[in-house]
């Protein structure tokens, strides 16, 4: 193992040099014992050390796998980057990296759009229908520093969200246990469990109320644990889903405001779901960074229009 992947996890070393393979073959052959680090069995979140002798099986990949997929570079808007991080605003509709039925995302483009650059990894995740800020690493020694502030909670993340009806002032904190899983589909999803349930992790969501208006209210929303679709789900299960979310939301109402017949006159087809704000201490001074990204204009639009 090289130097560029100290302290990686398992599993995403594995999906990195096994190139076209299903996540579901790399958990699979790890869950099975085939992976073998410093000649023992691993989990996929064991962390890899410089030195460390990696084991892996021959894995058998279909052509498809092996098809030649031209990644676009891109750039994106940047709020910040020094030697050691990016933080950047993505966009809506775009996946922070490929993989389930992606070929390609955030972090690949950047790859192609800097070709120079040594070492670029994602410090945390968005959903692909989120957008706000998003942090890059530069250098292994940051991607470390900064998973750490996620980790132990010394990064605070604020989301604006969009949702259907009056939200209650008084309900300023969720604390529902989420529970992931995947549908016969093969689709990932998140439900709200009790507190006791075995299969539930605790998740707790901060919510402020920012704006009413008639029929939805605008929320500042911060999250305490970092469950996969956490915002959403608690939201939603507390009776007002988020504008424009198509896995948990109102269907027909995201139907009628995206051809324009709910608000006349104005259409909105994405979930208003933004990372607006970053709080966290820079990986290497120390010193505290705050990272804004200003609503998207058909987010701010939106917001105008309600108004």
């Amino acid at each position: 193992m090289d130097e560029g992947s100290e302290g990686q996890r398992l599993d995403n070393y594995l999906i990195k040099i096994l190139k076209g393979a299903p996540k579901t073959l790399v958990y699979r052959i790890i869950r099975s014992g085939e992976v073998r680090v410093n000649k023992a069995r691993a989990a996929a979140d064991t962390r890899l050390a410089l030195g460390d002798e990696i084991r892996v099986p021959p894995v058998r990949l279909s052509e498809s796998a092996h098809a030649d997929v031209v990644t676009p570079a891109r750039e994106f808007p940047i709020l910040f980057e020094d030697d050691y991080l990016i933080a950047l605003n993505k966009p809506a509709g775009v996946a922070v990296h490929g993989g389930s039925g992606v070929s390609f995302g955030v972090i690949e483009q950047l790859r192609q759009a800097r070709p120079q650059a040594r070492f670029l990894e994602l410090v945390h995740r968005l959903d692909k229908e989120t957008s706000g800020v998003l942090l890059i690493a530069k250098k292994r020694s940051a991607l470390v520093t900064l998973q750490d502030c996620f980790r132990h909670r010394t990064a605070h993340k604020t989301y604006a969200a969009l949702v259907i009806g009056h939200w209650p002032a008084s309900r300023k904190v969720v604390d529902v246990a989420l529970h992931k899983f995947l549908t016969a589909e093969g689709e990932r999803r998140v439900k709200a469990v009790a507190e006791d349930a075995d299969e539930g992790r605790r998740s707790i969501t901060l919510v402020h109320v920012a704006k009413v208006f008639e029929r939805f209210s605008l929320l500042d929303v911060t999250i305490k644990t970092g469950r996969t679709h956490q915002i959403r789900v608690h939201l939603a299960h507390e009776g007002h889903p988020i504008v424009g979310d198509e896995k948990y939301g109102d269907f027909a109402l995201n139907k009628a405001l995206a051809r324009g017949s709910l608000l006349e006159g104005h259409k909105f087809d994405r979930m208003f779901l933004h990372a607006r704000d970053l709080r966290l201490p820079h990986p290497v001074t120390g010193e505290e960074i705050s990272l804004k990204a200003p609503l998207p204009p058909e987010c701010q639009d939106l917001v105008d229009h309600l108004g």
